[in-house]
């Protein structure tokens, strides 16, 4: 009974643990590329070769005094950010890890709904503020990411339909042969490009459009709360990427067969590099541009492959 609960109380500390850690290495990850791209060191000072730096951040916001704005509502100005961090860490729960805590047979739909209740916290954070910058910044991220939490459910579906199973296991294991990128690589560009944009990263980061909304939703935050924002925008941008690893790249034996459990941390940690790729390559599209690209261009495409899907399927079963 005591080893039960040790166990259950110790698997969330031990899945997140690594979590921060990966974020810690992903923000200097990107530091260093972006640094590279642009010609400039990066973070070289703080520790050798600048390891350091991203943990010095983070203790500077974490004991810096927050600064609340008096006219605010305080309860939810706080309770946002607390609210987004767990729901971030929440959804790493029943994900294909090594560690994973539950093993539900609905997980990618327990993912979704996750992604979309969070929505809430963004929305709640800019209208909290009482700041007409954040609660203007909080709405275009709401529309954008209402937007495209269409378009990646419908890729989702598309996806789950091939292997009549919602659980990331399942679907992992079932592209032990071919990956499910290649006979389905229309989707997964959508796929990426809609990652892109519902994680609020360039060239889609309108709400974060430093010469337009001055951060975005978060404008009033600092210290702390700032920080737990932060964290949990790249723990969603390690789960986007964890979920594209098993929808279209799984397999987990498929090329490296002795090194089962770093396979898909390899693969996501490959997508999220290639999403800091973008991020030094493209510049800001406009809103009317991103809008229009997911009702007119994604959602229409979406929809055809996921009516054509079944039957395509079903006549290559009977075969």
């Amino acid at each position: 009974m005591i080893t039960k609960y040790f166990s259950f109380t110790m698997l969330p500390l031990i899945n997140l643990i690594p979590l921060l850690v990966g974020v810690a290495f992903l923000v200097l990850v990107e530091r260093k590329l972006l640094g590279y791209a642009q010609n400039r060191k990066g973070p070289n000072i703080v520790g050798p070769w600048g390891i350091l730096q991203t943990i010095a951040d983070g203790v500077k916001l974490i004991i810096k005094e927050p600064v609340n704005p008096s006219l605010s509502n305080q309860m939810l100005f706080l309770v946002c950010p607390t609210v987004a961090m767990f729901l971030a860490f929440l959804a790493w729960i029943p994900c294909y890890t090594k560690f994973s805590i539950l093993n539900l047979n609905y997980s990618v739909l327990f993912i979704s709904a996750l992604s979309a209740i969070s929505v809430y916290t963004i929305l709640g954070s800019g209208w909290a503020s009482n700041s007409a910058y954040a609660l203007m910044g909080s709405i275009r991220a709401t529309a954008q990411m209402i937007s495209y939490e269409v378009t990646l459910i419908l890729i989702i579906l598309s996806v789950l339909v091939i292997f009549s199973s919602f659980n990331l296991i399942k679907v992992d294991i079932n592209q032990q042969a071919m990956w499910c990128a290649l006979p389905l690589w229309p989707l997964m560009a959508m796929w990426l490009i809609s990652s892109l944009a519902e994680t609020n990263r360039a060239p889609f980061d309108l709400t974060e459009g430093e010469s337009e909304l001055v951060s975005g939703f978060n404008v009033e935050y600092s210290g702390g709360p700032f920080a737990l924002f932060f964290l949990a925008e790249y723990m969603n941008i390690m789960m986007m990427n964890a979920l594209s690893s098993i929808l279209f790249l799984g397999g987990s034996s498929f090329i490296i067969p002795l090194m089962n459990n770093i396979n898909i941390p390899v693969k996501t940690l490959t997508l999220t590099i290639w999403f800091v790729w973008v991020r030094a390559s493209f510049p800001r599209m406009r809103y009317d541009q991103l809008m229009n690209l997911m009702w007119k261009h994604f959602l229409p495409y979406t929809l055809l492959i996921l009516v054509i899907a079944p039957p395509v399927i079903n006549f290559i079963n009977m075969q």
